[in-house]
């Protein structure tokens, strides 16, 4: 194992680090490896074949930053078939990743190549939270207020009804515990807000969030609430969610791609932007998905960010980020304290 750190304090912070996965690894993985050690002040575990990773490294200023290299002989790629694939490869990136946690030997963990090989590892090698049938991908949105969450955002594409309560109990909980919110606002994702609108599957999830009184379930909400702050917990199945996901992300990169050329056109446009630039970067931040890093595999008895398949330095560094976060502010204990439970005392589980 090699290593480049200075830290002498063992107590500190370590999230392990896939730096095979992802479209643009290694390259961009190692380098947001480094600066979001230096930046969070963590130390990173990055999870690979040591030669790359080692000549990545050598090719950055590394001063400062808290860096171990974890070999891992094999890689996952995105077209191999995930569950299959680590069962046969034990020693790839995201299976020794993923074993790290199991172990003990890291706190948290961050992937950015395949999600479904990132999910597949945290549910074979971390294994779930006691009473949970499937983790979801959990992403934080911007909103009007205070933010949304919506779950599932791709780890699951079919799900049953009684898979989706789950999802909203854990979606509660989370909300709950790491933003203060007293009794946040549950709601099915549909094509209508009108009760009986949508297939079986939201209908009959739709009666028994209505009956679980742990929630505070507002019925069915449209693909546009949770960014006008008229609801806290989105829930939907992966599919539905990956694609209202994509499709959001892909309207703000090209809303940020607009003001950027149009607000270069002309000396006017110049001047105007470079009067705005400070409220520009504030809504940039609020908007853009490279700022929000990852979300995080919620349901899993351990800290999982997962990163976009196209993360670049900046996204791993905010990636890490989220991991510390929530490291820090124990959103594993208190999940797993108050899911069973539907963070509430008594309440049956379906």
């Amino acid at each position: 194992m090699a290593q480049h750190t200075d830290a002498t304090n063992h107590t500190e912070v370590k999230i392990a680090l896939d730096a095979m996965g992802g479209d643009h690894a290694p390259h961009e993985i190692v380098k947001g490896a480094v600066l979001g050690s230096i930046t969070h002040q963590v130390t990173i575990l990055l999870v690979g074949q040591p030669d790359i990773i080692e000549k990545e490294l050598a090719a950055l200023d590394t001063e400062g930053a808290r860096i171990q290299v974890i070999p891992a002989a094999d890689v996952i790629e995105m077209d191999d078939d995930p569950l299959s694939n680590l069962r046969k490869k034990r020693n790839s990136s995201i299976a020794v990743t993923a074993q790290m946690i199991k172990k003990g030997e890291a706190q948290g963990m961050i992937a950015a190549g395949s999600t479904g090989a990132a999910v597949a590892a945290g549910v074979l090698y971390v294994g779930r939270i006691k009473g949970v049938p499937r983790p979801a991908i959990a992403v934080v949105l911007p909103s009007v207020g205070k933010p949304s969450l919506l779950l599932d955002a791709g780890a699951n594409y079919d799900c049953t009804p009684e898979t989706l309560v789950h999802f909203a109990r854990m979606g509660n909980a989370f909300m709950t515990n790491f933003y203060a919110m007293e009794h946040p606002r549950v709601g099915i994702l549909n094509i209508g807000e009108e009760m009986g609108k949508g297939n079986a599957q939201v209908n009959e999830a739709y009666g028994l969030l209505e009956a679980d009184p742990s929630l505070n379930f507002i019925g069915n909400v449209e693909a546009n609430d949770p960014f006008l702050g008229r609801v806290d917990v989105a829930v939907c199945d992966g599919f539905v969610g990956n694609v209202a996901l994509k499709s959001a992300e892909g309207i703000c990169k090209m809303l940020l791609s607009e003001m950027k050329d149009k607000l270069s056109d002309d000396f006017r446009s110049k001047l105007g932007a470079l009067l705005a630039k400070p409220a520009l970067q504030k809504t940039k931040k609020r908007v853009d998905p490279d700022e929000y890093g990852g979300a995080l595999l919620l349901g899993i008895n351990g800290i999982c960010v997962i990163a976009h398949g196209s993360s670049n330095a900046h996204s791993i560094c905010n990636a890490i980020r989220v991991a510390k976060t929530a490291i820090q502010r124990d959103v594993l204990g208190k999940m797993t304290g108050s899911v069973l439970k539907g963070t509430r005392e008594g309440t049956p589980s379906v």
